[in-house]
């Protein structure tokens, strides 16, 4: 789903209605692409969040809290130079293009009364966030254009800033019924109008709508998403289009997200009625509903950003062992012939008499298969022509004991590598989890610690061992769960911080995290089991999944082998239950916990 110029006004009606006149109290710029602003007003404090990057570009208050860098970029400085302090005076849409415009008012370095513009063009890759001085020029921008990116506009600071080539589209909030009508008439007239998909003309005629709405109003008109112009009735088509666009010009928003099954798969400014097998769901407020939609992916982007090196030495680390265990799985197979060169051996020594040097093969007479006819069998057996029969027995000898060896040895060495790629499962897992540069941190020094990674040492040498910050959670009977988000904290929480005759949830068979309920001298009761069965299960390979298996004991029987990796444990005397998680249930319960 695009962020379309109607989601645009969308979230800009809900600043204007909630944040208009409103101080900025702080400037943030927690990622690389994003900047978020700490309005304060009578009605209270907002964080209006404004995204530039290729990913998922948007504007819109968010209740999320991100981890902002120790050190804040120049362009973050810059903002916070002239913005902290500023009041949002202003707060619209250019056209009815992807252009948000905010306007402050404030005072220059000369202590004037003075109003500046946050310039967010929300336009997929082509994205950027650009602040504009009093006189119209541009101070500072997050993504420069220069003659080598673009020859048709450059946008570099302190040239005069100008907004993006307009398109060849009609604005839709301009365009009447009668308008819209004379349109499909010479869309129909077209030479092969009437077979054009109606969503794909409405993309192709009007600005700012994304496929989503172009579908919507094609099956408000038709009853089919894919219809095409000369399935349309005229004056339905023309009522569905005025329907949605009276939405944007009279400001009756009805924010909606469609979900197939908890993972949401779209949104819409507007009602959207097309989607017949998934669930529509209302939305209270814009804010709300990016913060939905965009919070899971952007910290999954983010943290693939941050933790590529560590992605880097996993996979590595992954493809090494993999082909290390099909080589020895294959010397074993072999190993299942020294008993046929015990055999060929004992053939050759029995034969002494009829052997010679410089033999390559020779027909032995088997004195172990005798026949029913008193007969013996016969084997062809290769020689070395270089060895003396003698030797040559000894030779297979030597092969027969060396695969008895090795049998032993590569079964040991084939069950290290199984656990070592188990561990290295549960590591990924953990990067699945990782929430902040913290984790992430923790992750990094796991790896030191166990060898995988020493040149991760610059990473640890800066950062003094702490205790971990694990996730917390607070179940509808009132117990605290603490979970931990990767083998760092699975330690931490299962060995140092939970007491003997607290409970220990892990999901069966697969990598997940510790999960601890503290019962602080109390017995939970069924619910409460079931809660923290259910975050075990949501933090761990089998998340989305329904039934999950979670096994749960009390903390006294969980060991952890001595030399094992870290995380890893054993455990006796264990109960199980089937749990299906569910994310908003968890959030809930992590909020509580706060």
């Amino acid at each position: 789903m695009a962020f379309d110029a109607g989601m645009l006004a969308c979230t800009l009606s809900e600043i204007r209605q909630n944040a208009l006149g409103a101080r900025v109290e702080k400037v943030f710029q927690p990622e690389r692409d994003e900047i978020v602003l700490q309005l304060r007003s009578f009605a209270g404090g907002r964080r209006l969040l404004i995204n530039a990057g290729s990913n998922s570009p948007r504007i819109g208050f968010t209740g999320a809290q991100k981890e902002n860098p120790a050190s804040p970029p120049m362009f973050c400085m810059l903002l916070r130079k002239h913005l902290q302090g500023a009041t949002l005076a202003e707060v619209r849409q250019e056209g009815f293009e992807r252009v948000a415009v905010l306007g402050f008012d404030g005072r220059d370095e000369m202590g004037f009364p003075c109003r500046t513009q946050l310039v967010a063009e929300v336009m997929g890759k082509y994205s950027n966030l650009i602040f504009v001085n009093g006189q119209g020029r541009i101070a500072a921008v997050l993504h420069p254009v220069d003659f080598t990116t673009s020859s048709r506009r450059q946008v570099l600071p302190g040239m005069h800033y100008e907004l993006p080539p307009r398109q060849d589209k009609h604005d839709p909030t301009g365009t009447d019924r009668a308008a819209f009508l004379s349109l499909l008439d010479a869309a129909l007239a077209a030479p092969g109008g009437r077979d054009t998909p109606c969503d794909r003309w409405l993309t192709a005629a009007f600005l700012g709508l994304s496929a989503c709405v172009a579908r919507e109003i094609a099956y408000r008109a038709s009853g089919v998403t894919g219809a095409l112009l000369g399935q349309c009735a005229p004056d339905r088509l023309a009522d569905a289009f005025c329907a949605v666009i009276d939405c944007i010009r009279e400001e009756r928003y009805s924010p909606c997200m469609v979900l197939e099954g908890e993972k949401p798969v779209e949104y819409a400014f507007c009602t959207l009625t097309h989607y017949g097998s998934l669930t529509v769901e209302p939305v209270a407020s814009a804010g709300e509903l990016l913060d939905r939609f965009y919070g899971g992916r952007d910290r999954e982007y983010h943290i693939r950003q941050r933790a590529s090196d560590v992605l880097r030495i996993l996979t590595s680390a992954d493809a090494r062992i993999r082909k290390k265990l099909a080589l020895q799985r294959q010397e074993l197979a072999d190993c299942a012939r020294g008993e046929e060169y015990r055999q060929t051996a004992d053939l050759i020594t029995s034969n002494l008499h009829r052997l010679r040097r410089g033999m390559v093969r020779a027909e032995l007479t088997d004195y172990g298969d005798c026949r029913e006819d008193g007969s013996f069998g016969v084997r062809v057996v290769e020689l070395d022509h270089r060895l003396t029969p003698a030797a040559n027995a000894q030779r297979y000898y030597k092969k027969y004991a060396k695969s008895k060896n090795a049998r032993v040895e590569l079964t040991r060495q084939i069950a290290l590598g199984e656990a070592e790629l188990h561990y290295l499962d549960t590591v990924f897992d953990s990067l699945t989890h990782a929430e902040t540069a913290a984790d992430l941190a923790e992750i990094r020094d796991e790896l030191y610690r166990s060898g995988y990674a020493s040149r991760m040492k610059q990473y640890t040498a800066a950062r003094r061992p702490s205790n971990p910050t694990v996730a917390q959670f607070r179940t509808s009977g009132g117990f605290r769960v603490l979970c931990g988000k990767n083998n760092l904290q699975n330690e931490y929480i299962t060995h140092r911080l939970a007491g003997k005759n607290d409970y220990w949830f892990h999901v069966k068979n697969l990598p997940g995290s510790h999960t601890v309920m503290l019962c602080e001298g109390r017995e939970p009761g069924e619910r409460d089991f079931t809660e923290a069965a259910e975050i075990a299960a949501f933090y761990s390979k089998a998340a989305g999944g329904q039934n999950v298996e979670v096994d749960y004991t009390p903390v006294r029987n969980v060991k952890k082998p001595a030399g094992s990796k870290p995380g890893f444990v054993i455990y006796h005397t264990n109960w199980s239950c089937v749990v299906t998680p569910s994310a908003e249930r968890i959030a809930r319960m992590r909020a509580a916990a706060r």
